[in-house]
Formats: C-alpha cells, sequence, structure tokens
C-alpha cells in the first residue's frame, strides 16, 4: 500500500503558505519517510498572489519527490467582507467542496488534513470524510490562546472590550487585540469567535512556537483555562517553523545591505523594516529620519514607498520625496537607506545588527529571535498589535513604543529617539537583549534531538501515522 499521506490546505499570504510547506518538510523528515505531502491549492484571488504560491509550490516540488500539489477549480472570491478574516473563513468555506473532492479523491490512505488557523470551515469536509483535521496556527501560543478564549469571552463580557483576560498573560488591552476581534460590531469579529470555537473539534492543534518561549501561555492553554476548564485538542509546538538560508561566503553574491553591514562596528547598527508590506508616508519618514539622526545611532533602514494605484505591494522608495533635505548627507558615515526589499534574515544574522524595529509579523519575531535580536515594535495592522504586546509584557524582548493606532500606526520623532536609545544603550535595552539572546540559545535547543520542539514534531507524526485512513 502506498504511504499515507498529510494534506495540507494553506491560504493565499506567503507569510501563511511558507511556514506549511515548511512544516509539511519537516514532517517527511522526522516521519523517516513513512509520510508523504500532499498540498491543496485553492487557486489564489489575485494574479500576483497566484504567482508567487506557483513558484513556492514549483520549488517545493522539485525539490522532494515526497511533496506534490493538487489544485481544486478556481471559485469567484466574495465581493463583500469587514475584514481578511472573514473575507479568508467565507472564502475557504467556498472552496470546501472542492477541498472535499480532492481529499476524496486521493488513492493513498490520509494520515490527516491540516488547514490553517482561519480555514475550520473545512472541518466539516473532513468530518464528512472520517479524515483527523489538525489546526497549524502560523501566530504565537498567545494567539492560540485568544483564539480559544474569545467564545467565552464573547458571551461573558457585554459591550466593547476595555481590557481582555487571556490567561496565562497579563490584562490585554483593547487597543492590543488583533484587528477585528477588537470591535464587536464587525462580521470579522464573529469570524474570529467562530474559528475558535471550532479549534475544539480538531484533532490537534500545531504550533509555530516553542515551549521555552511562551511557557506560561502554553499551559493556560492545555490546561484548559481557555477554554472554560475543558481541555483542548493535544497541542504540538514545533517551532521555530522558519526556512533560513545558509550564510553565503562569496562576496559577488552579497546583498548590498550585507556588505555594507561589514564595514559597521560590530552590535552598533539598528535594523529598521517592517515586513513584505510595509512601507512609510513622507510624514512619518521625516519623524523616522530625524530620530534617527538626533539618536545618534547607526542604522539599516528599509524605506518602501506607497503601493501603486490598484495594488497592495509598496513600491520601491522614491528617497528625494520621502526623505527631509539632507539627511542622507548628514548621516551618510553611520546609515544605509536601502529603498527596496532587503534580505532580512541575512541581515539579522549579521554581528554589526544590535537591534530590529519591525512590524511584529510572527515570522519576523521568530527571525529575530532565532538570530537573539531585541525588538522596537511597531505593528501595523491584523495581529501585530498584540503581538507586539506580547514581545514586551510576556516574553520580555521588545522595548515598548507608543505607536498611535487611531492614527494609522503614527509614531513621533520624539517618541522614536526615546525607544531607540532606549533599546541600543539603556538598561532596558540591556535586559532585553539578555533576553533574546536567551530565547536564542532556547530555540536551538528546542529543534535539537531531544528538545521540547524536536520531541513534539515526533508525537505529532506517531499520531499522524496512526489515524491515516483510505478516503477512495
Amino acid at each position: 500500500m502506498a504511504k499515507p499521506t498529510v494534506v495540507l490546505v494553506p491560504v493565499w499570504g506567503i507569510g501563511h503558505f511558507v511556514p506549511m510547506v515548511e512544516v509539511g518538510k519537516r514532517l517527511l523528515e522526522r516521519s523517516g519517510r513513512r509520510l508523504t505531502i500532499t498540498v491543496v491549492i485553492m487557486p489564489a484571488p489575485t494574479p500576483k498572489w497566484a504567482s508567487e504560491i506557483d513558484e513556492q509550490m514549483r520549488k517545493a516540488e522539485a525539490a522532494d519527490p515526497d511533496i506534490r500539489s493538487v489544485y481544486v477549480p478556481f471559485v469567484a472570491p466574495p465581493t463583500d467582507h469587514s475584514g481578511i478574516e472573514e473575507f479568508v473563513s467565507r472564502y475557504v468555506q467556498m472552496y470546501a467542496p472542492h477541498v472535499k473532492t480532492a481529499v476524496s479523491g486521493l488513492t493513498c490512505p490520509v494520515a490527516a488534513v491540516v488547514v490553517d488557523l482561519f480555514c475550520t470551515t473545512l472541518l466539516d469536509a473532513t468530518q464528512d470524510l472520517g479524515v483527523p483535521a489538525y489546526v497549524y496556527m502560523i501566530s504565537s501560543a498567545a494567539m492560540c490562546a485568544l483564539l480559544l478564549r474569545s467564545p467565552g469571552l464573547d458571551e461573558e463580557v457585554d459591550g466593547e472590550f476595555v481590557e481582555v483576560d487571556v490567561p496565562g498573560l497579563p490584562p490585554v488591552p483593547a487597543s492590543c487585540l488583533p484587528t477585528g476581534l477588537e470591535n464587536r460590531k464587525l462580521a470579522t469579529y464573529d469570524w474570529f469567535v467562530y474559528n475558535g470555537r471550532r479549534y475544539m473539534e480538531a484533532s490537534g492543534i500545531i504550533i509555530n512556537t516553542f515551549a521555552e518561549l511562551e511557557p506560561r501561555v502554553l499551559a493556560a492553554v492545555v490546561n484548559g483555562q481557555c477554554t472554560r476548564g475543558i481541555r483542548p485538542p493535544p497541542v504540538y509546538t514545533i517551532g521555530p517553523v522558519i526556512p533560513v538560508p545558509p550564510p553565503t561566503t562569496a562576496d559577488e553574491h552579497e546583498h548590498e545591505c550585507v556588505r555594507w553591514l561589514h564595514t559597521q562596528p560590530p552590535a552598533s547598527v539598528l535594523f529598521l523594516c517592517f515586513g513584505g508590506g510595509g512601507y512609510s508616508t513622507a510624514p512619518q519618514a521625516h519623524e523616522i529620519a530625524h530620530a534617527l539622526e538626533r539618536s545618534g545611532h547607526r542604522f539599516l533602514w528599509v524605506l518602501r514607498g506607497r503601493p501603486a494605484p490598484g495594488t497592495k505591494q509598496p513600491t520601491d522608495g522614491d528617497l528625494g520625496e520621502l526623505l527631509p533635505p539632507g539627511f542622507l548627507e548628514k548621516t551618510r558615515d553611520r546609515g544605509l537607506v536601502w529603498p527596496k526589499r532587503a534580505p532580512q534574515k541575512q541581515i539579522l544574522a549579521h554581528a554589526a545588527v544590535r537591534g530590529f524595529a519591525t512590524h511584529c509579523g510572527w515570522n519576523s519575531i521568530l527571525e529575530s529571535l532565532w538570530f537573539g535580536m531585541p525588538m522596537l515594535p511597531w505593528p501595523d495592522a491584523a495581529e501585530q498589535h498584540y503581538n507586539a504586546f506580547t514581545t514586551v509584557v510576556s516574553m520580555g524582548v521588545a522595548v515598548a513604543m507608543n505607536v498611535d493606532r487611531n492614527n494609522n500606526n503614527f509614531v513621533e520623532a520624539a517618541e522614536l529617539e526615546r525607544a531607540i536609545k532606549a533599546l541600543m544603550d539603556g538598561e532596558e535595552g540591556k535586559k532585553v537583549r539578555e533576553k533574546a539572546v536567551e530565547m536564542k540559545a532556547a530555540s536551538l535547543k528546542a529543534l535539537e534531538k531531544g528538545g521540547s520542539s524536536y520531541m513534539a514534531l515526533q508525537k505529532l507524526c506517531e499520531a499522524l501515522h496512526d489515524g491515516a485512513v483510505l478516503t477512495s
């Protein structure tokens, strides 16, 4: 009989798709090739997303014969929604019959279907097929705790949230909740609660974190404190799941930003980069420039411009339009402003970098900790404000900064200058640097043989192999 397969059903953003496929690769290796991976591709709603996913899938299939893809027919997306979480949840629900057909048509045993955190509408299909289903949290254990807690909060709290109780965390201000969950009048809010409730039906919850990073919140999740004393499905913390490229040694292959870092003293540079979708307006760029100039610190600043009309991706930054006159000349001996995409992981790995100003996407947080880099959190949207809160008050790996969420996440120069100095020089910065270095060692150890994530992945592989069923 053919080897059992694990069916992965990722959504379209690269920040979701890549970690899901990376989990598949790790399952293959840890299972001793007793499993295969089948990625069910729901055609993306935009040509750019489709192109990115196709490229990633081609690379994965070319590199490993035990990874294959199955494309389902295109479904037109919803035309109205109140947030991306509602859009994804409803859109995936429209794809459910096609996903069910794809899974039932497989000729090998199916060990499980693994769905993204906002794809629990697919659980109806897996239950009909009698196939185990797992939820993959590409975000933190704290995010998992919040989603599991959300149905209870919805029943217990009247009116709008002011402060939210998430077991394992200090009280969470409403201003730090994920976009869509902070406003109970939106349909997106209802989908947060819906997905959190359905996690309890899964065969297991896989989280891209490691036990040593979020011990208190993980204990609260596992013990049922987030779910009114009812224990959730088994939790597998298998992170950090981040593909890290090997270091580049040949000078001709090194990025210009990396070559510039070679000229800087060790542990001297603040790296500012706000994710693949991050950009600055001229007023905000001026505030950043004034803060960097007055701070006196060395910096590498990735400065992107607004997306072109009708698109969502940032453009290359026009430094003449975005920066105040004379800034580049005044700081040329200690700073580099880079207007294009930059190799974030290579930069974080460099010995010259001392701190990281980040938008607090979970992948970026894990990458930062993998390299032992303390953070300056500057969240934008989605769950990033919540991530920023937890990196400061729960993990202790970041210096807090006042971000005006009601004003497009604006930060004034004086506040940024204060935060930069605190991170790079102050006693607070020393503490978070030490904690970040501690988490670097813990993340490495977690993945080594016998480590917490190693053992969790081993248990997951055993559960998957033992639960395989034939659907065709």
